[in-house]
């Protein structure tokens, strides 16, 4: 009786105590699998680089292994799952999202878990927020799949995984509020904004409790910028749009180049390059914040830093465009501290180049952010939070939003995950009708003010709607092989030969589903019903008629 009280409280679009306490318990779980998995990272990588060094003291040759190594294992897993379970990722996430309520297919799960695993301690140039995405969004939409609660809800829950697993995975709360909102479910409701935000802060608080404090970005401080740099951060802006173009359509041109190649020969080709390249010049491996900050820690000079730059930008390009699991956006904020600190370059005879240059690396991932993902508040939090400096929000504004234009107006860019998923024919857009009725389950609508009969004669189904013609009457009829249900009204079409009652064929729909679901089986007709049901198809739970679906679509919360 609890379970059902709770499944129609969360049917309604609104906040809730309930909602709010499986947002927490969601976040709990989410943020728990970033933690391993962020764990299981450091120990493959540490197991890996301590076995490697056992047989050979060239780091050349353990830097070309290393990810090769990782590329197979990595095949053998998604071997072990099935080849078509090998779909993962932001803009994956999205499309579960957009059409199946946020529920993540297991196995897919298992893929992502090892798989992006595998691809981060091997060295590749991705980055851990897409298995972020990935495993916060499953772990939690399990949750709701597991209690059976209505897939609006599910939904909600798949959102605060992600805000979980992203606080988890960088420690930036705010930042992870912001992206759920604007890149995953792209709208901002409260009901939905509450949960989202106490999950963001669970992952936070539990990632604090395992790795501590320090945010992995403090090493970027921001300094006293001065008035006339501003006019400068107008043109960083503008070269960075550009910057992001040219990554997401190098991206895009390697997935068209190679997508007939077989799966097994892209990877292996993508860890031949990374090899090579990183037996090469070992910097460029990997888009750890760490290594950038040791980086800067040296005072590269700038052949250096346009060196590690283009390597690491070559090497994005083919690990995601080939299909490596991992993030794009590690990578994307990479390459913007280097080439923010590149930018900087041009100013060497006028400013103290070492002063300015976590300044410069900020900015960068502000404007690498915005115009590769097309998130310009997300950006803005991020490096606000992930810096601790809130005075970086002024000169941050005048870099995003030249990047953004040039980008998009420009440049005709759009956001990376939007092009694959146009490229991976996965559907990711509804139309206002949809996304409105979906916020709202059956259990919320449904009436269980109505009168059932059991192959009852014409005429005592006529005899109780001429007492009470308004009300809603259902006929059970149970033949040999099935049961069906049919709604019974007085026919009002005024034809000659019209018959006083009009029967109507009722579909069943799971307790689970939303408006949506009723909508589609309704609307060709625009009358009618269907009835509800928790399990057995046979047991009537209560029933959502045209009139009332037509009143949710005019409520004003839509």
């Amino acid at each position: 009786m609890y379970f059902l009280s709770l499944r129609q409280e969360l049917a309604h679009p609104r906040t809730s105590v309930q909602l709010c306490i499986l947002g927490i318990v969601g976040g709990f779980i989410a943020a728990g699998l970033i933690i391993l998995f962020r764990l299981c990272i450091e120990w493959v990588q540490g197991s890996a680089l301590s076995q490697l060094r056992q047989f050979t003291d060239d780091e050349r040759i353990i830097w070309f292994v290393m990810p090769i190594g990782a590329a197979l294992i990595i095949l053998f897993i998604a071997f072990l799952t099935g080849f078509k379970h090998y779909r993962m990722g932001i803009p994956f996430i999205i499309h579960r999202i957009k059409y199946y309520y946020g529920m993540v297919p297991f196995r897919t799960t298992v893929n992502q878990f090892f798989g992006g695993m595998m691809a981060l301690a091997g060295g590749f140039v991705v980055g851990r927020e897409g298995p972020s995405v990935h495993l916060g969004a499953s772990g939690s939409s399990f949750l709701g799949q597991w209690l059976r609660l209505p897939y609006n809800s599910i939904r909600i829950l798949a959102g605060c995984g992600i805000a979980a697993g992203i606080s988890a995975s960088f420690n930036t709360p705010f930042a992870a509020v912001i992206f759920v909102m604007e890149v995953v479910l792209r709208e901002y409701k409260i009901h939905i904004f509450v949960p989202v935000m106490l999950a963001a802060a669970i992952g936070s608080v539990l990632t604090r409790m395992v790795f501590g404090e320090v945010n992995e970005l403090s090493f970027l401080a921001i300094t006293a910028l001065e008035e006339w740099m501003y006019l400068y951060f107008i043109l960083l802006g503008i070269v960075l749009g550009a910057l992001a173009t040219l990554f997401n359509s190098q991206i895009m041109r390697i997935m068209q180049s190679f997508r007939h190649l077989n799966m097994v020969w892209r990877l292996i080709l993508a860890a031949v390059i990374t090899g090579c390249v990183g037996a090469l010049q070992p910097e460029s491996l990997g888009a750890n914040f760490e290594d950038v900050e040791h980086l800067f820690g040296t005072h590269p000079g700038a052949l250096l830093l346009i060196t590690i730059l283009i390597a690491k930008f070559f090497l994005a390009v083919f690990a995601i465009g080939l299909g490596v699991p991992g993030g794009i956006i590690g990578p994307v904020m990479v390459i913007g501290m280097l080439a923010g600190s590149v930018l900087l370059m041009p100013l060497q005879g006028v400013v103290d180049i070492d002063e300015f240059t976590s300044s410069f690396a900020l900015l960068g991932v502000a404007g690498m952010l915005t115009a590769v993902l097309h998130a310009p508040l997300a950006a803005l939090s991020a490096v606000m939070e992930l810096s601790y400096s809130p005075q970086i929000i002024l000169p941050a504004m005048l870099v995003i939003v030249p990047a953004y234009v040039t980008a998009t107006q420009f440049l005709g860019n759009r956001s990376i995950f939007i092009r694959q998923l146009d490229y991976q024919k996965l559907p990711y857009a509804l139309s206002s009708v949809q996304e409105s009725l979906e916020k709202t389950g059956v259990l919320a609508a449904m009436t269980k003010d109505y009168k059932l009969f059991y192959n009852a004669p014409e005429e005592v189904i006529e005899n109780y709607l001429s007492d009470s013609p308004t009300h809603v009457v259902v006929q059970k009829i149970r033949s040999e092989r099935d049961v069906t249900f049919k709604l019974v009204q007085y026919d009002v079409s005024l034809e000659h030969n019209a018959q006083p009652l009009s029967y109507h064929n009722m579909e069943g729909v799971m307790s689970q589903a939303t408006l949506n679901e009723v909508y589609e089986k309704l609307k060709n007709r625009r009358t009618g019903a269907v009835y509800i049901f928790e399990q057995n198809k046979q047991e009537i739970q209560g029933v959502i008629t045209w009139n009332i679906l037509q009143s949710f679509l005019q409520r004003a919360q839509y």
